[in-house]
């Protein structure tokens, strides 16, 4: 028993039921809105990083530690920090106040054969001078 002739299947246009497609894609229109964020991404967002624009030469000035060697000089030990040699203890204490990275640290590296006291001194003077590290650094014979 057949329903339906085949002439009304041959020349039949094929119907969706375009209700049920209409309220899906409204189901999912109101989903990703409700999902959805409108936060800005994070490569647009304002930098909290200040930069300061400063000539290379003094970008490396900065970047160099501050070291006090006590070497031997002459038969006697004196205190050197870059071209410049003391043999005081408040020489070298006024020197080291007028440093402004304090919070990077000193080193004082002391050569073999150097007196105990002096080594102290420095690393005082370093800690007296507003310093928040000194490292000592004992140097090997060969150095």
């Amino acid at each position: 028993m057949k329903l339906s002739s085949r002439r009304a299947q041959q020349t039949g246009v094929l119907e969706l039921p375009m209700t049920s497609m209409i309220d899906v894609v409204f189901l999912l229109l109101i989903f990703f809105m409700t999902t959805s964020s409108f936060v800005e991404t994070e490569r647009n967002l304002e930098s909290a990083i200040e930069v300061r624009k400063q000539s290379s030469q003094q970008a490396q000035n900065d970047m160099e530690p501050v070291i006090v060697e006590i070497v031997e000089v002459d038969g006697g030990y004196v205190y050197r920090l870059g071209d410049r040699e003391m043999t005081g203890e408040a020489e070298l204490e006024s020197i080291l106040t007028q440093f402004p990275n304090k919070t990077d640290g000193a080193f004082v590296r002391v050569s073999d054969g150097a007196p105990f006291r002096m080594a102290a001194a420095a690393i005082q003077a370093g800690k007296s001078a507003g310093f928040s590290i000194v490292t000592y650094v004992p140097l090997r014979p060969n150095e």
